[in-house]
């Protein structure tokens, strides 16, 4: 049976929310985690920091090395590498989580939450693939998984929110583009998306509090979606942009219930996500 057991995840954003749990299911096979994120420090309004979720992935029964990194810095980026190989020998998986959400149209959104939407999804994606490239080469069985949607060009998607959708499909693009280009090296590319909304702090703070996040699921499913892309072989499943619950239901999973944030809530009555 595929395992995790020893491999090293670089995952970006995982002081809380989808990264995290990312990681912990990871450490439940004894993964080591690299949780490269920014917050260091408690925030008002965001749980946990790099070290509160070291803690709970090594509770889970995996090693953690917490990086405070920002995406948007080639130096920050490059350090974290460093330090990552450098505390546990190498790079198995990169997991690009980090990302940042306005749904602001064009008139309303100013330069500055434009460039830090590009910043961190697209820009971001793309130096930390280029930055772990190197060390994902040298790895047994190297992915690549990029949280972000299937690309669509039906307008219906842009017109409310056109910077938005550009910075998410630049990171679909980077797994498109990078799972061809780098496919006779046997690195894997993926994308991964949820059907529905997810109880983050995202949907909290931004998207309609906690009466948003009850109508739909908790981060648990796409971590466990992300382990079953992560644990399939590289050479084999490359290119693809996987629908969390669909993915899950073609390993034989057919209640869904437990993933719910409200019990009482009928699967037809959670929220789809966008871009679905």
């Amino acid at each position: 049976m595929a395992t995790l057991a020893g491999k090293t995840l670089f995952i970006t954003g995982a002081s809380r929310g989808v990264g995290l749990a990312i990681g912990k299911r990871a450490a439940r096979d004894g993964a080591n985690i690299v949780i490269a994120a920014k917050t260091d420090q408690p925030h008002p309004k965001l749980p946990g920091t790099i070290y509160t979720a070291a803690e709970e992935i090594e509770q889970a029964g995996g090693r953690a090395l917490p990086v405070v990194t920002d995406v948007r810095s080639e130096d920050d980026v490059i350090d974290a590498v460093n330090r990552a190989v450098t505390t546990f020998g190498g790079i198995d998986i990169l997991v690009n989580n980090a990302s940042a959400i306005n749904l602001a149209g064009t008139e309303d959104l100013d330069m500055k939450r434009y460039d830090l939407m590009h910043q961190i999804n697209l820009r971001g994606t793309f130096l930390c693939s280029r930055t772990c490239i190197p060390y994902l080469r040298k790895a047994e069985n190297p992915h690549v998984l990029n949280l972000s949607p299937p690309l669509n060009m039906d307008p219906k998607w842009f017109a409310p929110h056109v910077a938005y959708t550009m910075a998410k499909y630049g990171m679909s693009m980077c797994a498109m583009g990078m799972a061809e280009e780098f496919r006779d090296e046997g690195i894997a590319f993926n994308a991964l998306w949820p059907r529905t909304l997810l109880d983050t702090a995202a949907v909290r703070n931004l998207l309609g509090g906690e009466a948003a996040a009850r109508q739909g699921r908790k981060p648990e499913i796409l971590a466990d979606a992300a382990y079953e892309v992560l644990t399939r072989n590289s050479r084999e499943c490359t290119g693809n942009f996987f629908i969390d619950d669909a993915l899950l239901a073609d390993t034989g999973v057919t209640d869904f219930s437990a993933y719910r944030v409200d019990p009482d809530r009928s699967e037809a009555d959670l929220q789809q996500d966008l871009f679905l």
